[in-house]
């Protein structure tokens, strides 16, 4: 079994938590707590990886993503 690193985003709204992963295209999903955000996203990673073949993941997890804060003044 392989291990991968991916990138995963996590927003909070009114609605609860909403995850995604920009390695894998339309890999989301949501959750009321980050508790169960998280379990959710890992799950559907795991799923979205099993449908792909040895090609298919070399070339999503090839990429390197970044992620940062930005603090901006607004007048």
């Amino acid at each position: 079994m392989m291990q991968y690193k991916v990138s995963i985003i996590i927003e909070k709204d009114e609605d609860g938590y909403y995850a995604s992963c920009p390695d894998l295209p339309g890999c989301q999903s949501q959750g009321d707590s980050l508790e169960e955000i998280t379990e959710n996203i890992q799950e559907a990673v795991e799923l979205y990886l099993e449908t792909l073949s040895p090609e298919e993941k070399q070339k999503l997890l090839s990429k390197e993503i970044s992620t940062m804060t930005l603090e901006v003044q607004v007048a």
